[in-house]
């Protein structure tokens, strides 16, 4: 509901609601991603953990809906047909860039190296039906690296993540 409140303000240009100190869990992070006809229509978050989780769904699930630059931002009309997933992060663990050492469709999966970083919801390997090599690949492409740098000396970390929506 707090996503959904924060989407519809954004769009219709009124005032977020502010989150105040609702009982939520402590996180590493949080990704809201707006979904259309089971398409991809906005997805944003932070690896943030140390602001108050409501907080952060407020202002992700508001980005979400007018500021992710691959998209155009959500319209009104668009509101009745668009779904909210919210992807509450764990900790990020380091591990070895491996492909055994995360599980598809249970961990995410984040790649840096120097100041780039891309992170890919577990959930994203499960839609696409990715192999673990294929998900490491994806993984440095969108951190703007060479599909190959998890094998050259970029950094891998895993997390899980609950994800729940409408």
């Amino acid at each position: 509901n707090l996503a959904r409140t924060s989407v519809t303000a954004r769009v219709l240009g009124q005032p977020l609601l502010h989150a105040g100190d609702a009982a939520m869990p402590e996180a590493a992070g949080v990704f809201v991603t707006i979904k259309r006809g089971g398409e991809l229509r906005g997805c944003l978050g932070t690896l943030e953990g140390d602001c108050r989780l409501a907080e952060q769904v407020v202002r992700c699930a508001a980005d979400s809906a007018s500021e992710d630059p691959r998209f155009a931002a959500v319209s009104a009309d668009e509101l009745p047909q668009i779904r909210l997933e919210v992807s509450v992060l764990g900790p990020l663990e380091r591990i070895e860039p491996v492909p055994h050492a995360f599980t598809i469709g249970v961990h995410g999966l984040v790649v840096e190296q120097g100041a780039r970083r891309g992170l890919l919801l577990p959930q994203v390997a499960t839609e696409w039906g990715w192999t673990p090599e294929q998900f490491l690949r994806q993984t440095c492409l969108k951190a703007g690296l060479a599909a190959d740098a998890w094998q050259r000396g970029a950094e891998v970390y895993r997390f899980a993540a609950e994800v729940f929506g409408d």
